[in-house]
């Protein structure tokens, strides 16, 4: 697997999972009816952020990360990043590897810290993830999201210092 920076030519195949992803309503704050051409403006960020894809051998896009601060200003110090896998690739390793690039591209950027905003607790696969690469749960926004068959549940909000 390669990770390597994303570009607008990637976006026809990000869109299918990104879509499929945020119209399930079941991970991330996105709104649910977001459309193709907002979602690229949304997903493609301008720098100092970063954004990737994972590839594999044959070029084909197995998921993507969007890295930037978290806050501006005097917060600008603290690194953020979202991640999503195409779900025809989960339980290769995609997310993991998408991750722990995010964490060394901040902590080379200089960043002192990442903070995950919004992770749904009942996306336990994706905070048993978090927690192995060394993040911890710091808060938890009790019924912080709308899941859609789980009703209101906790939003974590996830911390690692660089």
């Amino acid at each position: 697997m390669l990770i390597r920076e994303a570009t607008s030519e990637d976006w026809p195949a990000i869109w299918p999972f990104f879509h499929a992803i945020v119209s399930a309503g079941e991970t991330l704050t996105y709104p649910l009816d977001l459309g193709k051409e907002d979602a690229e403006g949304w997903w493609f960020v301008p720098a100092p952020s970063r954004v990737v894809v994972a590839v594999d051998e044959a070029g084909t896009v197995l998921g993507t990360a969007k890295m930037n601060r978290n806050h501006m200003g005097n917060g600008s110090h603290i690194a953020s990043a979202t991640y999503l896998v195409d779900p025809a690739h989960s339980g290769r390793g995609v997310g993991r590897a998408l991750c722990q690039y995010s964490v060394d591209w901040a902590r080379a950027e200089g960043y002192r810290a990442m903070q995950f905003n919004a992770v749904v607790e009942t996306n336990t696969r994706a905070v048993k993830l978090y927690q192995s690469i060394g993040f911890d749960v710091i808060g938890t926004l009790p019924e912080g999201f709308n899941h859609p068959t789980e009703g209101y549940v906790g939003m974590h909000i996830m911390h690692k210092v660089l």
